[in-house]
């Protein structure tokens, strides 16, 4: 069996039901960790706020020692998994404090007291964590995209030489990823940038799109029209980012658009 062969192979397993059924469970338990996690830490801060743990359980009618089974972690005794903070107990204790619904659910640790007022003074948190994306996008050669527009399937994941994920439910089923190369997009666009190109959706001014000469030969540029033709076509320009390539016209040699690039993922080191 040949390389390329095991290799395809390879990603078709990695993309097979049972493979993305368990890639899927792990992103529900990531995300019930990372949500007990906050609601442990917004703990703390509740009964910095309220004094004691002893306070909070009054107000909140629960026990202190239930509370403190979350903050230590006891093990359950029939699961042995940590004790962890359900809806019921996180809405009690936004209750208590007099908090809006869904207060133990976001992180307040960066949240200072500036007085005796105690006036909260947010820290500059500018980021928010996500979840790891779960849909497979090829990522395929200039010749493929070149013969995309003439083939009745889209590529699968494992047809290219790898794979990109991503979250955006908005992409055809024809979505597929290409690697930049060359300059002519400098300096917005760098070798080794990837973009994700959807065939499906129509180019307007300004986009950036992947289009094809009558080579099957692919190139990466910005979408300019520039009118109709006597026959009712469309003319358009393909414009490099940088002015020491030339500028190519639908009206002087054979050019089809095959997709609009929607997202880039770039490296920055």
């Amino acid at each position: 069996m040949s390389i390329g062969r095991q290799y395809s192979d390879s990603l078709n397993n990695v993309n097979s039901e049972s493979h993305i059924s368990k890639f899927s469970d792990l992103l529900c338990n990531a995300r019930m960790q990372a949500n007990d996690e906050i609601r442990r830490e917004n703990l703390e801060v509740a009964i910095k706020r309220l004094g004691t743990a002893a306070k909070l359980a009054e107000a909140a009618k629960t026990s202190a020692a239930y509370l403190s089974q979350i903050r230590n972690r006891t093990p359950d005794s029939k699961s042995g998994t940590p004790k962890m903070m359900g809806d019921a107990m996180a809405r009690r204790i936004e209750a208590a404090l007099g908090e809006p619904r869904g207060w133990m659910d976001k992180s307040h640790l960066f949240q200072k007291e500036t007085g005796a007022d105690s006036e909260v003074r947010p820290f500059d948190m500018n980021v928010t964590p996500v979840m790891l994306a779960s849909r497979p996008i090829p990522v395929i050669s200039s010749v493929q995209a070149g013969a995309l527009r003439d083939m009745e399937n889209p590529y699968e994941p494992g047809d290219g030489y790898a794979i990109e994920y991503t979250e955006d439910q908005k992409l055809s089923r024809w979505a597929f990823c290409l690697d930049v190369e060359g300059m002519s997009m400098s300096p917005r666009f760098q070798p080794g940038d990837r973009l994700f190109v959807d065939p499906d959706r129509s180019p307007g001014p300004g986009n950036f799109v992947v289009a094809r000469n009558g080579s099957n030969q692919a190139t990466f540029k910005k979408y300019r029209p520039r009118g109709i033709d006597s026959n009712g076509n469309e003319i358009f320009e393909l414009v490099p980012l940088n002015d020491d390539f030339p500028t190519l016209r639908s009206d002087q040699e054979t050019l089809v658009v095959i997709g609009v690039v929607t997202e880039v993922k770039q490296k920055l080191v």
